[in-house]
C-alpha cells in the first residue's frame, strides 16, 4: 500500500467531508474532538514530518557541498544529520501509514437526494347548499 503525501491526504479529507481544508479546520475548532479533528491532526503531523525531512536533507546537502572540505570535525555532523534524516523519514512513514489506513476505512456519506415535495391532499368534495328531499 503506497503512502500518501500530506497534499494527497488533504485532498482525501476534503473529498471525504466535501469542503476545503481551511474550512474544515475552522469548523473543527468549534466542535468536540472527533474523527475530523483526528484526521486534521494526523495531516498536521504528516506535514511536520515532511518539513523535517526537507530541512535535514538540505542541511546534509550543505554539509557535503563539493567546495566544502570535510574534516574530522564535520564527520560527526554528517553522521548526526544522516541520523536525523533517517528519523524524520521513519516518522513520516509511520504517519503516512496510519492516516492512509484510517482514510481507506472511511467512505464519504452518500449524497442525500433532495427532499421530495409533499403530495397535496386530494380536494375535499364540495357540498351542495341545496336541500335534498
Amino acid at each position: 500500500m503506497p503512502h500518501l503525501t500530506s497534499t494527497e491526504v488533504a485532498g482525501r479529507i476534503e473529498d471525504l467531508y466535501g469542503a476545503p481544508l481551511a474550512d474544515l479546520e475552522a469548523h473543527a475548532q468549534d466542535q468536540p474532538p472527533g474523527m475530523l479533528s483526528a484526521l486534521l491532526g494526523m495531516h498536521d503531523d504528516l506535514v511536520l514530518a515532511e518539513r523535517s525531512i526537507d530541512f535535514h536533507r538540505d542541511h546534509l546537502a550543505r554539509l557535503i557541498h563539493p567546495e566544502r572540505h570535510i574534516g574530522r570535525h564535520e564527520v560527526s555532523h554528517l553522521l548526526d544529520g544522516a541520523r536525523w534524516l533517517a528519523e524524520a523519514v521513519a516518522v513520516r512513514d509511520v504517519q503516512a501509514k496510519s492516516v492512509t489506513a484510517v482514510l481507506q476505512s472511511l467512505v464519504p456519506a452518500p449524497a442525500r437526494p433532495p427532499p421530495t415535495p409533499p403530495v397535496p391532499a386530494p380536494p375535499l368534495p364540495t357540498r351542495s347548499t341545496a336541500r335534498s328531499r
